[in-house]
């Protein structure tokens, strides 16, 4: 999926829907959520081969850290990494290289 030329709102309720559609068609439980990341093209092919499903967006650069804070706090996630310690995850500046926000559901790895 590739988002452009949308406000970061528009692109981050964008996204939301396919995680949601997603995640009903794969049978989600209740306990099973999306983790989020910004990737690079090699990291975005990892993780889809090590994860039985993946979300990705192509995005420009300099709009990916914005939308990446955006869903992480529509998945109520960004609560936990600031709680957790990981806020600099948050604020870390994103590479050129970094085009993709990629969702994956850590417990769903491929076999």
């Amino acid at each position: 999926m590739i988002i452009k030329d949308q406000p970061i709102a528009m692109q981050a309720k964008i996204y939301m829907y396919e995680l949601n559609n997603s995640a009903r068609e794969n049978g989600f439980k209740a306990n099973e959520g999306w983790e989020v990341s910004r990737a690079t093209h090699e990291e975005k092919t990892e993780l889809e081969k090590k994860y039985q499903l993946t979300i990705w967006a192509k995005v420009l650069p300099e709009m990916l850290a914005e939308l990446f804070i955006t869903v992480k706090s529509q998945l109520i996630l960004a609560k936990t990494l600031v709680a957790d310690g990981k806020k600099s995850e948050m604020n870390s500046v994103a590479s050129n290289d970094q085009q993709y926000l990629v969702a994956f559901n850590p417990n769903r790895l491929k076999t």
